[in-house]
């Protein structure tokens, strides 16, 4: 993620050179341009607004995700603070505000990283004594997205960066927009004036999707694969995987691959069989016990 900048270089031939790419010291592919800074934006271009699917759940959510990505900087939504359960779209809204960005301003400096991916810049860039080309590259963008924010906890040198990169985004206006499991005052060992920080702008709850929302999910992933789900199938479907997105969309992909291999229409019995199998495979929700609640609780507290 090298920031080093080569003025003054002009082309000694006619021809035009494609850029060159070099690994960094953390792993991103970067193109060298005389003019430009080296970045990555990390953008899977596929997540974009347009196939995220919106249900009383992510309304708000989506609602607030297009003005930002509208209006990048705008006050009321800097930083945008989105939480909740896995598998609920929080991944696919980032992305979706970052591309959405670009679209109106190509020029823009947008970057997408994974929490964890940050805290392993920061740990190489102060092994190789290069912290101030950490700091010059993050404070030179224009929307920072960071996704599962919550592993950020117990990293104390991680926080003070970016404590600081957050103060410096913010003061110029650039948007941060971030994600996580559980709201900011519950993230454990999260310093105050880090937690008071993302509570600035709009923290919003993604709930579960209810049934309605899961039906729609289920038809759009569907006419993606190709394979049309009977109505039946498609309820039974949204009636009993109610927990995580991506394990639904797992069983309709799952569904589709079997009806392709085996020339069949996907059905109701077709996709009873496959979450009975996932079930007794344990790859369902299991059961709950009270050592399993004692368990989370106590991880989630830290006691």
């Amino acid at each position: 993620l090298s920031v080093s900048v080569v003025e003054g270089i002009k082309p000694t031939a006619p021809k035009v050179e494609k850029p060159m790419k070099k690994q960094s010291a953390v792993g991103f592919s970067e193109e060298k341009s005389p003019n430009k800074t080296p970045y990555h934006s990390n953008l899977n271009t596929k997540l974009v607004f347009e196939n995220f699917v919106e249900g009383k759940s992510n309304q708000l959510a989506r609602a607030v995700a297009q003005k930002v990505a509208d209006n990048p900087g705008e006050q009321t939504a800097n930083p945008l603070f989105l939480y909740g359960g896995t598998g609920l779209g929080k991944t696919h809204l980032l992305h979706a505000i970052g591309n959405g960005i670009i679209a109106n301003n190509p020029e823009a400096r947008v970057v997408y990283i994974h929490s964890e991916r940050f805290v392993q810049q920061v740990v190489a860039y102060i092994r190789d004594n290069k912290m101030e080309e950490f700091k010059k590259f993050y404070r030179s963008l224009d929307a920072l997205l960071v996704d599962d924010i919550q592993f950020f906890s117990d990293k104390e040198k991680t926080q003070e960066e970016f404590f600081h990169t957050f103060n410096e985004l913010h003061r110029v206006n650039k948007q941060i927009i971030l994600s996580s499991n559980r709201a900011p005052s519950s993230i454990p060992t999260l310093t105050d004036r880090l937690r008071s920080r993302f509570e600035w702008g709009m923290t919003i709850d993604i709930q579960l999707p209810d049934i309605e929302t899961r039906q729609a999910i289920i038809e759009a992933k569907t006419e993606q694969s190709g394979y049309h789900f009977d109505s039946e199938t498609i309820d039974y479907l949204a009636s009993n995987i109610k927990t995580n997105i991506r394990e639904l969309e797992g069983i309709i992909n799952k569904l589709s691959a079997i009806a392709e291999l085996q020339g069949i229409t996907p059905d109701v019995d077709l996709a009873r069989g496959l979450i009975s199998s996932e079930a007794r495979n344990g790859v369902s929700r299991k059961s709950l016990t009270t050592k399993k609640i004692i368990d989370k609780v106590c991880k989630f507290y830290n006691v």
